[in-house]
C-alpha cells in the first residue's frame, strides 16, 4: 500500500514538473513571432520589426536591412489595437555610435497593431510598420 502511494505522488510530481516545463517553453516559443510589414515612411523606410517572448518578456526588434534614421532623436513607438500611443525608447544611446535594435515592452502594451519610428526631438512620425493580425 505504502509503496503504491510513493508511486502515485512521484508520478504526480513528474506530471506537474512536465506540465511547467511545457507551459514554460510554450510562453517563449521562439517559434511563436510575429514580423511586421515593411516600414514605410519619409525617413524609416527600410525593414521590418519582429514580435517574440524571451524569458517571459514582451520584445520587438528591427531586422538587420533596417536603417535608423538619422535625425536628432529617432525614438521607438507603437500603437495597439485602440489607437493608444507608447512612445518608448531612443534609437540611439548617447556616447558613441550605438544603437538599441532590440527593446522589452513594459506589461501595460498588451497588443501592437504598429511600430514606429519617432523623431523625440521634431515630433515627427518618421515611418511606421503593421503587424498583421496585430502582435500579443
Amino acid at each position: 500500500m505504502k509503496t503504491t502511494r510513493l508511486t502515485s505522488v512521484f508520478a504526480l510530481a513528474a506530471m506537474l514538473v512536465a506540465g511547467v516545463a511545457t507551459f514554460a517553453a510554450a510562453k517563449d516559443n521562439p517559434g511563436d513571432t510575429h514580423t511586421s510589414s515593411q516600414f514605410q515612411g519619409p525617413k524609416a523606410n527600410t525593414g521590418t520589426a519582429t514580435h517574440f517572448r524571451q524569458n517571459g518578456q514582451s520584445m520587438l526588434k528591427v531586422s538587420d536591412d533596417f536603417k535608423v534614421p538619422d535625425t536628432p532623436a529617432p525614438t521607438w513607438r507603437v500603437v495597439d489595437t485602440k489607437g493608444n500611443i507608447y512612445t518608448l525608447d531612443a534609437f540611439k544611446i548617447k556616447g558613441g555610435n550605438n544603437e538599441k535594435r532590440q527593446i522589452t515592452l513594459p506589461n501595460y502594451v498588451h497588443d501592437i497593431a504598429k511600430v514606429q519610428v519617432y523623431c523625440a526631438w521634431a515630433e515627427v512620425l518618421l515611418g511606421e510598420a503593421a503587424f498583421s493580425p496585430a502582435a500579443k
